[in-house]
């Protein structure tokens, strides 16, 4: 019972917090908000018992990933962007009709049959040896094509930022 009570509450802060990022129209504010929705995925981690992960999460995703974001929003100065205004008429009833269907699919699942809130999950193996092995075994690609890739992002950003300052001169 105090189980259920922690996940209402952590979930509840995690989907505040995710409503905060998509909602903010401050960049700051908006990675600042998905800081908190990490952490809240860590604390999920906790409780199914997998602690390595959700340090993992909090290291890697909440600390180095978010530092970078908004070190990157800073460097572009999106800060002192005025939000988006406007739009297309056909976005906002695409993304009400994906959330409408996002819905939907949960509430299915939920009362499905075979899927109820009482079923057990299967027990993982997730200390740091088992996360190296499967990570440098089958996912090895993936880990690569992450790595070159925030790199890029990187060094775009440089590239990006040194051409508009050479405008300002």
């Amino acid at each position: 019972m105090v189980t259920t009570i922690f996940f209402i509450l952590f979930a509840a802060l995690a989907i505040a917090g995710a409503l905060g990022t998509v909602l903010s129209r401050n960049p700051i504010y908006s990675a600042l908000s998905l800081i908190l929705t990490m952490a809240m995925l860590a604390v999920f981690y906790i409780m199914l018992n997998a602690p390595f992960i959700a340090m993992v999460q909090l290291a890697v995703y909440a600390g180095a990933i978010m530092v970078l974001f908004i070190f990157v929003i800073m460097l572009l100065g999106a800060e002192r962007l005025a939000g988006l205004t406007g739009g297309s008429r056909w976005q906002l009833y695409l993304a009400l009709l994906l959330a409408g269907l996002l819905f939907v699919l949960f509430g299915t699942a939920l009362v499905g049959e075979g899927t109820g809130l009482g079923s057990v999950a299967a027990v993982i193996e997730a200390g740091p040896a088992a996360v190296g092995l499967r990570l440098f075994e089958a996912f090895v690609l993936p880990f690569e094509v992450t790595s070159v890739l925030l790199l890029v992002a990187m060094v775009g950003v440089l590239v990006l930022r040194s051409k508009e300052q050479k405008k300002g001169e």
